[in-house]
């Protein structure tokens, strides 16, 4: 059962923050988890009593947990933002989280698709054999060419595609709109897809906006798109896994090796910062050395 100050919080961000619901999901659950914590290990009397070192062991078993460090970050975050809400209201006088410090790691690079191996996904996904191969080749060339978050794709409304001009409107994180383009091969899947298959699809249900729907007709979930996604790889040649950000990381890539400068890649991707776009910049370092010895001036030594 929530505490007061959980429900308070919770119609906090709801009615005033407005955070997404994928947001505000994670947000109450970083918060019950941790509670659940306390309680399993010496028992949680209020959020008065919570300590430095009860924050440092719960920290302690995230890291034990073996939990991503974009995960632990988030998860203190919250509670962080959490205590600051019932400091403001009066709830609590001091902030146990104020002062964690996460440890330092090693920056993974992100995963993403080479251009030849994008090619042989679409490959797979244009399979007339495969009764939803226009939805799924559909979900795959929208991914690509527009580096949307899944829960953005997922969310989709067909009010926000403008085919004429070839612009899709985002809904991003935090509320933050942006306007991405799409190309040719992305207009005539999604043409396609929602003359053909989505009429049929969604025939027996209520009507509704959302573009990408299940087999029946449904809205489609974050799980679903991932799900088709694993089943076009496993039937491809490729190895390894994939995950929709895979499309995105490889959005943003080909983007950069092919010319495109940081900033429009940040605006395109709805990143705040842009030090969150440069992490992409490790992929271009072939494409840089590449241009610098044919460009610059005093690059090579003349014979």
């Amino acid at each position: 059962m929530k505490t007061r100050e959980q429900q308070l919080y919770q119609v906090y961000i709801e009615s005033e923050r407005q955070y997404s619901p994928l947001t505000l999901k994670a947000y109450l659950s970083d918060i019950d988890e941790f509670v659940i914590f306390l309680t399993k290990n010496g028992g949680f009397i209020n959020f008065k009593t919570v300590q430095i070192l009860d924050v440092r062991v719960y920290l302690n078993d995230l890291y034990e947990r073996k939990l991503a460090r974009t995960t632990i970050s988030r998860k203190i975050s919250s509670l962080r933002m959490f205590y600051q809400f019932m400091i403001a209201n009066q709830f609590v006088t001091d902030n146990p989280f104020d002062n964690v410090a996460l440890r330092k790691h090693e920056n993974h690079l992100p995963e993403f698709f080479y251009e030849t191996e994008m090619t042989t996904l679409f490959d797979v996904a244009y399979n007339p054999e495969d009764l939803l191969w226009q939805r799924n080749a559909a979900i795959l060339e929208f991914l690509y060419a527009t580096g949307a978050r899944v829960a953005e794709i997922a969310n989709l409304m067909t009010t926000q595609l403008d085919f004429s001009q070839r612009l899709v409107l985002i809904h991003g994180k935090g509320n933050k709109d942006r306007y991405v383009p799409f190309g040719h091969f992305a207009a005539q899947a999604l043409s396609q897809y929602l003359k053909e298959t989505r009429p049929k699809l969604i025939a027996k249900q209520v009507p509704h906006d959302f573009v990408f729907v299940n087999h029946r007709g449904e809205p489609i979930t974050t799980a679903g798109i991932t799900y088709i996604l694993n089943e076009l790889m496993k039937r491809s040649t490729l190895t390894g896994k994939i995950h929709p950000h895979m499309l995105r990381h490889t959005f943003a890539t080909h983007l950069l090796n092919n010319g495109a400068d940081m900033r429009t890649v940040q605006e395109l991707l709805g990143h705040v910062n842009l030090s969150t776009t440069q992490m992409y910049t490790h992929v271009t370092r072939e494409n840089l050395q590449k241009n610098y010895q044919n460009f610059f001036p005093r690059a090579k030594k003349k014979l």
